[in-house]
């Protein structure tokens, strides 16, 4: 077992816990487990974490910190996103060494998606 401290657990608030998880159900095959009405969270994902019931969002233009999603193909990922309801924030753009988007889901929380080429 290593002693090193690792990044383990994120929690996003979602104003809408039910819109927030259907948007990454539709777009990325997210499963979640509820823990009440105002918790739920999500497993296998790269990191764990959870979304709980508050009137805030992490938007990056604020200083919030800014997941980043990795895609083998980010056009399919853009058009899933955008299928499923989230709203483009920034679109592909290139930078050296690939490209990347930026969305925000149904609560507001800001992602990104990147993948070395188009």
């Amino acid at each position: 077992m290593s002693d090193q401290v690792k990044l383990d657990y994120v929690e996003f608030a979602a104003q809408d816990l039910i819109k927030t998880k259907q948007f990454f159900t539709d777009a990325f095959g997210w499963d979640f487990q509820d823990y009440g009405d105002e918790y739920s969270a999500f497993t296998n994902q790269g990191l764990n974490g959870g979304f709980y019931k508050a009137d805030m969002c992490s938007e990056a233009s604020k200083g919030g910190a800014l997941l980043v999603f990795y895609s083998p193909s980010i056009e399919t990922t853009y058009d899933k996103v955008v299928k499923s309801g989230g709203v483009i924030v920034r679109e592909i753009f290139d930078f050296p060494g690939g490209c990347r988007f930026h969305f925000s889901e149904p609560s507001g929380n800001e992602f990104a998606v990147w993948s070395e080429s188009r």
